[in-house]
């Protein structure tokens, strides 16, 4: 018997001979091939955990030795039976997981044995090959479950006998089955709060009534429209996610709610009051046939107006996007006072207006980035949106923002105007001297720390365009012209800044002088996607703790590099795809030694030699030692031409000082003016 102490709270634990560990009341058994319950651990045992073992059958002695069991999981086991009294001794049992077993082959003998268990709170059913006939026979002798799980299932269709009974149940998971019919199912569950059906086959939700739920999970289904039931009953829905369905509308919403989240990602839904005829739709309606049995109804919607009655006061996030919306109805973001984050990415908007009214007074956060935008007007300073953290508009057809716009968000802190044909101010243009310039003013932003320009076109900037802004984060990448002036117009940002990407911005060994040293905060450069066929001299000074190399055309970085500044402050460093010479990778071998160094691509560094590639880490060894012979032939061959140079020079040294001896001595003498003594 193993004794030890664990979990490092000075908890017990001992291992029994079956190879169980025993932490007070907890046996954990998990992976040990077992083929039956352990009967040898302690009988004051409350928690038993039997999971990734090779279980067949629960006999009814099995866990009769343990009379206050309160917890037993027997997942990914090949259970097959559960005999009637099994659970006798263990009435006691709240929290029973039976997940990825083989239950389906025995389920009603299985039922039988579930009756025993009066105070069963949380039953996991997750992956059993269940239809909906054999999950109603399991539970029907189970009305004090609180949390179920019947996932990965085979339930195709859901009625009212299905759950009959569970009148205490809070939480039920139905995802992953095969479910396109619900009819009635939730009838009898009036203390469900949460729903998750995420993964079936439902084609749309009609009458939706369930007042009392809470979070309703529907993603990743074919529904088309979500309707829920006129009525003027409060609903406790806080959470509701249709995101990766078939929308084509927006959902009609009970009239009176609590939602707080409403997913709506990735569907198709738009809005059709505007269409390319330029008929209105004012009164425009939509009738949705529904089928019950033999009786038919027909629901009459309008494509808006029924959105308007909906109460979306306390709504704090809307995420719609990848769907086909090209504009948003009016008054449509007037519904929601409490939204903070707005989603609206991967869309087909032109033009996104902010009306009077401030609508977006709460709005945090504010995603418009992969639409077609050309214009974003906004009414200031009534629709000015005061509390604006994370605005993203990259990836649009922007080449302007409304004068004063960030004047107006006091709590701004990243701007991502990626991908956008947008040019920041000139100094000339805020001193007076510029009128209508097509371009955007970041100046001034005392909060503003984070902002993306890659890809902007930006050249030729003029003087201090981020004067009075702190940015520690900046993105400049894919802009091959950015450079062309050097980084002068950078100078207001030594001080703060800690990130720069320079990545694809046309550096090369012209400009490789460009002067680093201002920047003594920087921590993270990234310089990959260029032409350096040198390592900028300037970086050595630099304190980082990541440098991006990638992709460019060095042969081979300084053998001193460990030793600067740079080398001691490196913490991460991009090293792949570049030409290295296999000959010359003495600073590669220098860099494995610093232990607090990392080559994040290590793996992928490979140098070349003649016309192989080959792997820097893996260095054939005849590969080596031709290196070593070639260096010792090129020193012997730098002699070879040095020698007979220096042999030529000395002969005729000597040829010219005896040829003019005589002279040159007389030479010495006269200028000395002294006579030999004889």
């Amino acid at each position: 018997l193993a004794t030890g102490w664990g979990n490092g709270a000075g908890a017990a634990w001992a291992l029994s001979p079956g190879g169980c560990r025993l932490v007070q009341s907890t046996a954990t058994c998990n992976g040990r091939w077992l083929n039956s319950v352990p009967t040898n651990l302690q009988d004051e045992l409350e928690e038993l955990l039997l999971d990734n073992n090779t279980i067949r059958v629960l006999g009814n002695a099995s866990v009769l030795p343990y009379q206050k069991l309160r917890y037993l999981s027997l997942s990914k086991n090949r259970l097959e039976l559960i005999e009637p009294g099994a659970f006798l001794g263990s009435q006691g049992l709240h929290v029973l997981s039976l997940a990825d077993n083989l239950l389906f082959t025995n389920y009603s003998v299985t039922a039988a044995a579930f009756s025993a268990l009066p105070a069963l709170r949380k039953l996991d059913l997750a992956g059993n090959c269940l239809s909906e006939d054999m999950v109603s026979v399991l539970l029907w002798n189970l009305s004090s479950l609180e949390s179920l799980s019947v996932a990965r299932n085979l339930i195709m269709r859901l009625d009212s006998s299905t759950f009959t009974n569970l009148t205490q149940l809070l939480e039920l998971n139905l995802e992953k089955n095969y479910i396109f019919e619900i009819d009635q199912a939730f009838e009898g569950l009036q203390k469900l709060q949460r729903l998750n059906m995420a993964y079936n086959y439902i084609p749309c939700i009609a009458e939706f009534d369930l007042t009392q739920l809470r979070v309703l999970n529907i993603s990743n289904n074919a529904i088309e429209w979500f309707l829920a039931v006129e009525s003027n009953d409060l609903f406790e829905l806080e959470v509701l996610d249709l995101s990766h369905n078939q929308l084509l509308f927006f959902p009609v919403l009970p009239r009176h709610n609590k939602l707080r989240s409403l997913l709506l990602k990735d569907n198709k839904l738009s809005f059709y009051q505007r269409l390319a005829n330029a008929m209105s739709l004012a009164n425009a309606t939509v009738q949705f046939l529904l089928t019950y049995g033999n009786s038919t109804n027909i629901t009459t919607v309008s494509l808006w107006d029924e959105i308007c009655h909906s109460n979306l006061s306390s709504l704090q996030l809307l995420d719609m996007s990848q769907n086909r919306v090209w504009y948003l109805p009016e008054g449509f973001l007037v519904k929601m006072p409490s939204l903070t984050h707005l989603k609206l990415n991967q869309n087909c908007m032109e033009m996104f207006h902010v009306p009077e009214g401030n609508p977006l007074a709460m709005l945090t956060d504010l995603d418009l980035s992969q639409n077609r935008l050309s214009e974003l007007r906004v009414d200031l300073p009534a629709g000015a949106v005061p509390n604006l953290q994370l605005f993203n508009l990259s990836t649009n057809r922007l080449t302007v923002l409304p004068a004063g716009f960030f004047t107006h968000t006091k709590k701004i802190t990243t701007v991502d105007l990626s991908h956008n044909q947008v040019d920041l101010c000139p100094l000339q243009a805020v001193l007076g001297k510029g009128e209508n310039l097509p371009c955007v003013d970041i100046r001034g932003i005392t909060t503003l720390t984070h902002v993306s320009l890659a890809g902007c076109g930006l050249q030729g900037l003029g003087s201090h365009p981020f004067q009075g802004t702190p940015l520690k984060h900046l993105d400049l990448s894919d802009n091959q012209k950015v450079l062309s002036g050097g980084l002068g117009w950078l100078q207001d940002l030594n001080l703060t800044l800690q990130v720069l990407s320079l990545r694809n911005t046309n550096l090369s060994s012209s400009v490789v002088d460009i002067d680093f040293s201002g920047f003594q905060s920087l921590i993270c450069l990234d310089l990959s996607g260029n032409s350096l066929i040198t390592f900028p001299a300037a970086l050595g000074i630099l304190k980082l703790h990541t440098l991006d190399l990638r992709d460019n055309c060095l042969p081979a970085l300084p053998q001193d590099v460990i030793w600067t500044p740079l080398g001691k402050s490196l913490r991460e460093v991009y090293l792949s795809r570049n030409p290295y010479n296999c000959c010359l990778l003495g600073w590669w071998d220098s860099l494995q030694r610093v232990e607090r160094l990392h080559v994040r691509d290590g793996q992928e560094v490979t140098c070349r030699y003649d016309s192989r590639t080959v792997s820097a880490r893996a260095l054939p060894e005849n590969i080596i030692k031709d290196c070593q012979w070639r260096t010792a032939d090129l020193v012997l061959l730098y002699l070879a031409l040095a020698l007979p140079t220096c042999l030529t020079f000395l002969v005729v040294f000597v040829i010219i000082f005896l040829t003019f001896k005589q002279k040159l001595l007389k030479m010495v003498k006269s200028q000395c003016g002294l006579s030999s003594p004889y």
